[in-house]
């Protein structure tokens, strides 16, 4: 199969290049960096030629609701648009369990991804999945302020990135199914826990500070709502198994 990963060069995307070459695929990887701008539009109609399925994982760095809307509106848009034009014959989507649940930020767009998804014209599938173990040091990174990290107060179960990867090539390859499953990682965990355990590891001396998020986020994050329900698929790497194999 020839397959276009969109975002190929990100967390999950870089994986799902990776997973789908050493099953014999042919890869080509959309990004900015290789001229294609999936908000513009620009570069899609020349990378998408004979490629049978689209596998979008790309995203923005921005929990602005206004942002992450405009951008998965217009990214999807033209994505769909270029894919019925080359013949694509699948597209695949990565989005967030609990999404239903959370409808602000980075959710809210996802949530408008998938209906505009469900509403193209190119036959489709979706899977959502929870964080990544990556999350963390993403939290890290973005709610420190000195030697304090503001965690907020949610649950989780983080799933490995590559066993997502692995999920949506086997989704590419069992062709269009509609919404799959959510996948999940195999323990449900503090956010505040995990932190505390990646600081150590990493040897960052910095006090965690739990506080609940405000709104309909908020609640869904204390709540639980983002965990998956019953009968949904469990990956196998624990977070702390993970950690376990990050360098010291």
């Amino acid at each position: 199969m020839r397959i276009a990963v969109a975002g190929g060069t990100g967390t999950v995307g870089r994986h799902v290049v990776d997973v789908a070459k050493q099953r014999g695929h042919g890869v080509v990887s959309l990004s900015r960096a290789g001229g294609v701008d999936l908000a513009t539009g620009r570069g899609l109609d020349e990378a998408l030629a004979g490629i049978d399925t689209v596998i979008d994982v790309a995203g923005i760095n921005s929990t602005a609701t206004k942002k992450a809307v405009d951008y998965f509106t217009n990214a999807s848009q033209n994505l769909l648009a270029a894919e019925e034009k080359a013949g694509v014959k699948h597209h695949v989507v990565l989005s967030i369990a609990g999404i239903d649940n959370a409808r602000s930020g980075l959710y809210a767009g996802k949530l408008v991804q998938e209906d505009t998804v469900r509403h193209g014209d190119v036959p489709w599938t979706i899977l959502r999945s929870t964080q990544f173990h990556e999350f963390v040091p993403l939290v890290v990174k973005v709610a420190s302020a000195g030697p304090v990290v503001v965690v907020p107060k949610m649950f989780t179960a983080p799933v490995a990135a590559r066993e997502v990867a692995e999920a949506l090539v086997d989704a590419a390859e069992a062709g269009p199914r509609g919404r799959l499953p959510d996948l999940g990682g195999p323990r449900t965990e503090q956010l505040a826990g995990l932190v505390r355990s990646y600081l150590q590891k990493t040897g960052q001396r910095k006090k965690v500070v739990e506080a609940p998020f405000p709104g309909p986020m908020g609640k869904a994050m204390r709540s639980g709502a983002l965990i998956p329900a019953a009968g949904a698929a469990v990956g196998r790497q624990t977070f702390q198994e993970w950690l376990d194999g990050l360098p010291r």
